[in-house]
């Protein structure tokens, strides 16, 4: 019988259940300081908060059949993505005030908690350890790629340094961690730890991947 319709294990249940929401929260109020940076009145913060906090996971769980997704089923996510949105509005001068430093450390947390919790759902569901790589990675950028498409931008994750990259990396470690053998909790902390760490080392250094310069 399948994975996805076996019952999970709590442990891994509880760990996917924890990131998700953490990262929900942590990105709704990122998106809500991108929409109000770009202008939009209360309705468009609300909309791109939804859309960055649960746009990665959304296309995750139709990708591996997780349906209807967490978004829909679980009134949970979009309420916690629209109240982190309307608490970003109210204290939008404070929210709006925060350090460059800080947003990319937030930032950086919940691209690590997406990844870690899209990898670690996939594999619950029978999905292939590459493939689990991938769902971990299209987690924790989806939702910032959808954010830049209703702006009309060229998506930011995508020519950042090293964001989908260390996505993939923290995906990578969680996988590797598991087929060794170390228990759920641990490659979590392990993969997240790496996501964040390569994410920040890149912004402070400036590392990027290769890249063709246009004429």
């Amino acid at each position: 019988m399948r994975d996805s319709v076996s019952p999970l294990k709590p442990r891994v249940e509880k760990i996917v259940l924890v990131a998700d929401l953490v990262g929900t929260a942590v990105f709704a109020v990122e998106g809500a300081i991108s929409a109000m940076r770009s202008n939009l009145d209360l309705l468009g913060v609300m909309v791109i908060s939804f859309i960055v906090a649960l746009g990665g996971g959304v296309t995750r769980d139709l990708l591996i059949g997780a349906t209807p997704p967490n978004a829909v089923a679980d009134w949970r996510y979009p309420a916690l993505a629209f109240f982190m949105g309307g608490v970003a509005f109210v204290f939008h001068q404070q929210v709006l005030g925060w350090s460059g430093s800080t947003l990319i450390v937030l930032d950086a947390a919940g691209l690590a908690l997406f990844a870690v919790a899209g990898a670690q759902k996939a594999l619950n569901f029978g999905i292939s350890p590459f493939v689990a790589t991938l769902m971990g990675t299209i987690t924790g950028v989806g939702g910032g790629v959808l954010r830049d498409i209703v702006l009309a931008r060229v998506p930011v994750v995508l020519q950042e340094d090293l964001y989908a990259s260390s996505a993939f990396v923290g995906a990578v470690v969680l996988i590797v961690g598991r087929r060794c053998g170390v228990p759920p909790v641990a490659a979590a902390l392990l993969a997240g730890a790496a996501c964040l760490l390569l994410r920040l080392l890149s912004v402070n250094y400036g590392w990027q991947l290769p890249k063709v310069i246009g004429g």
